[in-house]
């Protein structure tokens, strides 16, 4: 049974604001499905917390992993721990990829995705979450997952950015770009 359930995000609920809710289904390929079961086979980490971080400029944190190709960045994320506050998870993952400590500031999005590869699916969700930085300079603190972290803005990580992770064919970077996309709509009617 996964360990972030309503119980966990209540609290996040309380203190940030009750998020807009999604429900999408994207097609992935079958070794990004592989990874996906894989990180998800204890069925406890069937989620992710987003985080669009901003800096007294406006700048966005954006991070780019290992494997993704030139030109594509996304906004940082990750995991709550069993056990662990969702707002404690998501200060914590953001101070491990970008190295800045932050003030959660509301609480934006729910998505929940179903995952689908042929005949196979794996539920997942995103909680998005808005942020501000204390510091300014970036640093990741996992450099073995993390590959570069960078100041950009949303316009360039729902237009540039985004063209490049959706001509690369991969399924997990065309729901990444609707999320960013989601988001930047979201906060353009705020």
């Amino acid at each position: 049974m996964a360990h972030v359930t309503e119980a966990v995000w209540t609290p996040a609920e309380a203190a940030l604001g009750r998020p807009e809710e999604r429900s999408w289904t994207y097609e992935i390929g079958e070794a990004e499905m592989d990874m996906v079961v894989s990180s998800t086979r204890s069925q406890t980490r069937l989620h992710d917390v987003t985080l669009f971080v901003t800096n007294s400029a406006g700048e966005l944190a954006l991070i780019k992993k290992h494997n993704y190709p030139e030109g594509a960045w996304r906004a940082p994320g990750g995991g709550v721990n069993p056990g662990e506050p969702f707002e404690a998870g998501a200060r914590r993952e953001a101070l491990e990829e970008t190295g800045l400590n932050v003030r959660l500031t509301r609480y934006l999005l729910r998505v929940y995705v179903t995952f689908t590869c042929g005949a196979r699916s794996q539920p997942w969700t995103t909680h998005v979450v808005l942020a501000t930085a204390h510091d300014q300079a970036l640093a990741t603190g996992d450099p073995k997952e993390i590959a570069g972290v960078r100041w950009g803005t949303l316009d360039e990580l729902c237009g540039p950015m985004a063209e490049v992770m959706l001509s690369s064919g991969r399924g997990l970077f065309v729901y990444r770009v609707a999320l960013h996309r989601e988001v930047a709509r979201l906060l353009a009617k705020a």
